[in-house]
C-alpha cells in the first residue's frame, strides 16, 4: 500500500486564501448571517466568453484547481474527483425559474445541463482535455472526505499517481431565504454569535472551493501525509469519544499522540455538543476551530483541511483559531472532526511530512 501525500492546496473562501500571506491576516466574522467568498479576477484564468456561461461554483473551482495543479507541477492528473453538497445551485434555480416563467414550454436546455452536480468536475476535465477517471461525490458534509478516500484508495492500490481532489459549494438567493425560514441560518437577533458557547440554534452560512493534488510521491512542496479517513452518517452523542478512540487505535495512536485537533464549531447549540464531547479527549492537544473564518456549509471541511496543511507546513498555528492554550514544540499529527447539523460525521488524520 503506497503512502499518500497532499502535494498542493488551493482555496477560495471568505478569507483571502489565494493571497500568499493570508495565514497571518485571518479575520473572524460573527455578525453576518451569510459570508460571501472573496472571488479572484476570473478574466486572468477563464476566457470572458466562457466565464459568462459559468456559475459561481464552476468559476471558483476552475481557478482553485488551476492553482492546485500549478503548485504541484501537474498538467494532467490521473483522476479528477470533486465533492459537493449542493452542486450548481445557481443554474438549478435559473432552470426552475424558467420552467415557471414559461409554463414549462420553450425551455433552453443550457441551465438544466449546467445544473447537474458533476458539472464542476466535467468543466475542469474539459479545460484540461483530461480523459481520465472523473467522479463527483454528493454526500452533504462528507462529500470531500468521500472524494479524498476514493483518491487515497486509487493511489494506495497503484491505480493512480496524482489525483486532483476538490470540494465546492455556492450560495444562491432562494436557498439562503429558505435556510433562514427553516432556521438553518441564525436569526439576526441572535447575532453576533459566540461560536464556542452559543445558546441559540442555527449557523452563519458560507461558501467556497478547495482543491488539492494527492500523490504517491513526496515532493519538496508536500504539505502533509493523508494518513486515514473515517466517515459515519449517524452517531449518538454518547458514542462520539469511542468513535474517535477506535479511529486512533486503528492508526496505532492514542489521544496524546495528536498535537492539534481542528473541530467544526459552528455556533449551532444543537449540534456543537458533539465537538464539546470530542474536545474532552484531548487535554494535552492544541484545540482549534475554524468556521468563524469560513462559515458553515456542506464542504466547509475543505477550508479546515487547507488550513491544516498550512499549519503542518509552517509549524505554526494562527492565534485566531485557538480554543485552549496548549503549545506544542512540533506539530506531527492533526486530527480534523466535522459534521453538519449532527449528521455525516467525518475524521481526517494528517501527518507531518
Amino acid at each position: 500500500m503506497n503512502e499518500v501525500y497532499i502535494n498542493s492546496a488551493a482555496c477560495i473562501s471568505f478569507q483571502d486564501t489565494l493571497n500568499e500571506n493570508f495565514f497571518y491576516h485571518l479575520k473572524p466574522e460573527n455578525s453576518s448571517q451569510v459570508l460571501k467568498a472573496i472571488e479572484p479576477n476570473y478574466k486572468e484564468f477563464i476566457p470572458p466568453a466562457a466565464s459568462r456561461r459559468m456559475s459561481k461554483t464552476v468559476k471558483m473551482s476552475s481557478v482553485a484547481s488551476q492553482y492546485a495543479l500549478k503548485e504541484a507541477g501537474i498538467e494532467n492528473p490521473d483522476a479528477i474527483i470533486v465533492g459537493t453538497g449542493m452542486g450548481c445551485s445557481q443554474d438549478s434555480e435559473k432552470f426552475l425559474k424558467n420552467v415557471l416563467d414559461h409554463n414549462e414550454e420553450f425551455l433552453t436546455p443550457t441551465f438544466f445541463i449546467q445544473s447537474t452536480h458533476n458539472t464542476v468536475a466535467g468543466q475542469i476535465a474539459l479545460g484540461l482535455q483530461c480523459h481520465a477517471y472523473n467522479f463527483t461525490y454528493v454526500n452533504t458534509s462528507s462529500s470531500l472526505e468521500f472524494s479524498m478516500l476514493d483518491a487515497k484508495l486509487q493511489i494506495s492500490d497503484g491505480e493512480a499517481e496524482n489525483v486532483l481532489v476538490g470540494s465546492t459549494d455556492e450560495q444562491t438567493e432562494r436557498v439562503m431565504e429558505l435556510y433562514k425560514l427553516n432556521k438553518t441560518i441564525k436569526k439576526e437577533e441572535n447575532l453576533p454569535v459566540d461560536y464556542l458557547n452559543s445558546e441559540t440554534e442555527g449557523v452563519i452560512w458560507g461558501e467556497g472551493a478547495s482543491f488539492f493534488v494527492l500523490g504517491k510521491e513526496k515532493t519538496e512542496n508536500s504539505y502533509a501525509q493523508l494518513k486515514d479517513i473515517r466517515i459515519i452518517s449517524r452517531l449518538e452523542l454518547t458514542e462520539t469519544q469511542q468513535f474517535i478512540e477506535d479511529f486512533l487505535a486503528k492508526n496505532d495512536l492514542t489521544n496524546n499522540d495528536i498535537d492539534a485537533v481542528i473541530l467544526g464549531f459552528s455556533g449551532d447549540s444543537r449540534s456543537d455538543i458533539y465537538y464539546k464531547s470530542a474536545s474532552q479527549l484531548f487535554t494535552n492537544s492544541a484545540l482549534l476551530y475554524y468556521k468563524h473564518l469560513s462559515g458553515e456549509f456542506n464542504t466547509a471541511s475543505g477550508f479546515s483541511i487547507f488550513i491544516a496543511c498550512q499549519i503542518l507546513k509552517n509549524q505554526e498555528i494562527p492565534e485566531v483559531m485557538l480554543i485552549n492554550d496548549v503549545e506544542k514544540a512540533e506539530i506531527k499529527n492533526i486530527l480534523l472532526y466535522n459534521h453538519l447539523g449532527g449528521n455525516d460525521h467525518s475524521l481526517v488524520l494528517l501527518g507531518k511530512v
